[in-house]
């Protein structure tokens, strides 16, 4: 998958765990949105982050254009290197993380049960329910 586009949905930064380099963004079901799946995104061997606590409108996640990453590299000193692991979290906007190749969960929240997460260690993937997951390339 070249891209992961939700927008609409209401995605929070939920997590980040520097001794793993580790962040995870999701959205819940909402009511008011319409929405019946949660969805989780996580990025691993994070380097550098530039974010916001909350994207009201989704998220569309996509590699860095040679555009925007020329303004990154002269306003946060990266390397060219940097580039092919440069993810842009919106259409139209500067939250990014430098990190591996994101990954994705999405699931009825309903047939979620007790799992509290998607990216939850101690529980079996894929699950005993039916879920899409999927990475950013």
């Amino acid at each position: 998958m070249a891209d992961f586009i939700r927008e609409g949905r209401l995605f929070r930064v939920i997590g980040f765990n520097p001794s793993h380099r580790q962040l995870f963004l999701s959205s819940d079901a909402l009511y008011g949105q319409r929405t019946t799946t949660r969805i989780e995104v996580y990025f691993g061997h994070v380097e550098l982050m530039f974010l916001k606590p909350y994207y009201e409108e989704g998220v569309h996640i996509r590699r860095a254009s040679p555009e925007e990453f020329a303004v990154l590299q002269d306003r946060h000193k990266l390397t060219s290197e940097d580039a092919r692991y440069t993810w842009m979290l919106e259409r139209d906007g500067d939250s990014f993380v430098i990190a591996g190749n994101p990954s994705w969960r999405e699931a009825e929240y309903k047939l979620m049960s007790d799992r509290q997460a998607l990216y939850d260690v101690s529980k079996p993937w894929p699950p005993d329910f039916p879920a899409d997951s999927g990475s950013v390339d």
